[in-house]
């Protein structure tokens, strides 16, 4: 996993700062705590590994893909615009269906989709997907990271049990400020 430059990541959260001020100033943005979750996707790049074969060419995008009704708006497109992860450069892509959401790194699954959660979680299951979602227990069902909203602040609920079944590699910087869960499974 490459390291981040401090300085790097400072330039990034600036950028996202513009982002952001840019959306609110145009009134097309979504609701706060979704221009905070975008900002997770794409931090989560920079600290979750990939297994090796999921690069099928140097150059392959890395996709992060939302399920169902999307929340983000433009938002997550003008954060991820010109970064690349790792030197794969990022893509978003949306899609209604599990059945559409291939070539994922990535895959936000929206709240509108809680009645097919589980379907969506066994149809990605062992295909190195890091699953995000904030819909409630979902970390239960075998989602990976699950953001939640407490006192007005996006925490994250970590499953490791399903990382490791997906064979990623969440990075230590990722796990420490999150509630992990999972560890007594094998």
């Amino acid at each position: 996993m490459a390291a981040v430059h401090p300085a790097h990541g400072l330039a990034r959260a600036a950028g996202f700062l513009a982002v952001l001020w840019c959306s609110l100033a145009s009134g097309a943005a979504p609701a706060p705590e979704y221009q905070v979750k975008a900002a997770y996707l794409f931090n989560f790049g920079q600290f979750v590994e990939w297994p090796p074969e999921v690069w099928t060419t140097p150059n392959a995008p890395f996709a992060i893909c939302v399920i169902g009704d999307d929340p983000f708006g433009r938002t997550l497109d003008d954060v991820v615009r010109g970064e690349s992860v790792n030197g794969h450069p990022l893509v978003v892509r949306r899609h209604k269906d599990h059945k559409e959401a291939t070539g994922c790194n990535i895959l936000f699954i929206a709240r509108s989709e809680a009645a097919r959660l589980d379907d969506t979680l066994v149809a990605v299951k062992g295909r190195h997907v890091l699953t995000v979602t904030d819909i409630d227990g979902a970390d239960r069902a075998g989602a990976i990271i699950v953001l939640v909203s407490v006192n007005n602040r996006v925490r994250m609920r970590i499953n490791v049990a399903a990382a490791k079944t997906n064979r990623l590699v969440i990075s230590s910087k990722l796990l420490r400020p999150a509630e992990v869960v999972g560890l007594d499974e094998s």
